[in-house]
């Protein structure tokens, strides 16, 4: 068996990607052998064209992408208001003026917010500090403040996530009973990380505060354990030790910035995730349309080598498309090399192997005669471009937005992508075998269709 001349120009010289294409070669070996010698199927040229397309894919050279994150309310501004034009490219025209009334009103509220600053007292039901009217003297200062004592956090924990209330307060005050319960860790793991919030925590015996305080601090987070403020529980220190809590909020154009951001960028998550879901069913349609372009060209396809050229087009379209329902400003050949690596995983796991076996277990069971070897190549060709287009939408869904889609980090990230992706699919695999079926029939009665060039 000898490769084409074109795939032997093509094959890296590079010693990085020898693991890579050593991996993708043994893949179509054992796809030749499996369609040759095994399954007995003439012309089993599958295995060579994604073997092609794998040595292809992975030769071309690596292109670093960076995004900017918003690090201004300005930024923020911007991201918001790209998103809002982007529902008007996706949404019904009938609902698009409604909806945006809403989203615009919300940004405005983010906006609109300034003094006075809001300081809220939290705690799970145990150790809280609102039976102490000294409280509110020891952390007021020369700016004005709005108090409160918000609702004790459940320790039972239904649902583990950070109060929308909390999340709009510009400094918290966390009373910590000691010793650190299951249920307070839980919650101080979910307050957001650029949120300002203080752990209060009421300890009389000085002698062993310091070793408490290591215990306590060996337990939080990270950025949490210089945050500590220690009460002797004595009226008279509580102003001394709420002190750094009084310096913060001497600052009150700082802390609304903060808030405003923190705001924002909530904002703008919820509305990526109702966004992308507009997205993946404009996808869907695209994702139909392109496995079946890419079956019939392969199925058309007299070589190997021009299966790789029309597999590499239809898929560049569709990575192209793509982009412009997640308004990717990434270059295409990034978007390229991201595709690459996804379909190299694609092969690796083994994604088209297992769709040749399921279809020839539809075929038994179906118990007709279409699944000859030029249809078998393209329903599997068809089945790999609907794998790497689910995990690609994936990954342009994880890198909207973000401050830095890495693809180095991509190397990593790609196998269990892809796994994701092909697993979703095999739970609708019979949706697809359905639609195989009709678009092997539907190719049946075109004029000429019975002589297979596979």
């Amino acid at each position: 068996m000898k490769l084409p001349a074109l795939m032997i120009n093509l094959v890296p010289r590079s010693p990085a990607l020898i693991g890579r294409v050593a991996l993708i070669t043994g893949s179509f070996v054992l796809g030749q052998w499996i369609f040759t010698d095994v399954i007995h199927l003439p012309g089993g040229g599958l295995g060579l064209m994604v073997a092609g397309a794998g040595v292809w894919w992975l030769s071309r050279p690596s292109i670093p992408a960076r995004f900017d994150a918003p690090d201004s309310v300005q930024g923020w501004i911007r991201r918001c208001k790209e998103v809002l034009d982007q529902f008007e490219a996706l949404e019904d025209e009938e609902d698009v003026v409604a909806l945006r009334q809403q989203r615009s009103e919300a940004l405005d509220a983010v906006l609109q917010r300034s003094e006075p600053q809001k300081v809220s007292f939290v705690n799970s039901g145990e150790g809280s500090l609102e039976d102490h009217p000294e409280v509110q003297t020891a952390i007021a200062g020369s700016t004005p403040l709005s108090i409160s004592w918000a609702r004790p956090l459940s320790q039972t924990g239904e649902s583990w996530v950070w109060p929308a209330a909390l999340q709009e307060q510009d400094v918290l005050l966390y009373v910590l009973p000691l010793p650190l319960m299951a249920a307070d860790l839980l919650w101080l793991e979910r307050v957001p990380a650029n949120q300002p919030i203080w752990l209060i925590v009421s300890w009389q015996d000085s002698s062993t505060w310091v070793d408490q305080l290591q215990a306590l601090q060996a337990q939080l987070p990270q950025r949490l354990s210089g945050q500590v403020l220690r009460w002797t529980g004595n009226q008279d220190d509580l102003s001394e030790a709420l002190a750094p809590v009084r310096r913060l909020l001497e600052h009150p154009q700082r802390n609304l910035e903060i808030t405003r951001k923190r705001l924002l960028g909530s904002l703008h998550r919820n509305w990526q995730a109702e966004l992308e879901q507009l997205r993946r069913q404009r996808f869907l349609g695209l994702q139909q349309r392109t496995q079946w372009v890419v079956a019939g060209a392969v199925f058309a396809s007299p070589l190997p080598t021009t299966d790789l050229l029309a597999v590499a087009v239809v898929n560049g379209l569709m990575i192209k498309e793509m982009a412009g329902i997640w308004k990717c400003s990434l270059k295409p050949e990034v978007l390229q090399l991201a595709a690459r690596q996804l379909a190299g995983a694609a092969l690796a796991q083994g994604v088209v192997e297992w769709s040749g076996q399921a279809l020839l277990g539809v075929a038994k069971l179906d118990g007709s005669s279409w699944l000859a070897a030029g249809t078998l190549q393209a329903l599997s060709a068809a089945y790999l471009t609907r794998v790497v287009g689910r995990s690609m939408a994936d990954w342009l869904a994880l890198n909207s937005g973000v401050a830095e889609p890495d693809l180095e980090a991509l190397k990593i990230q790609a196998p269990l992508l892809v796994a994701k992706a092909a697993e979703q699919e095999r739970l609708d695999w019979s949706s697809f075998s359905q639609q195989g079926i009709s678009w092997i029939k539907e190719l049946a009665r075109q004029p000429g269709a019975s002589s297979n060039p596979a």
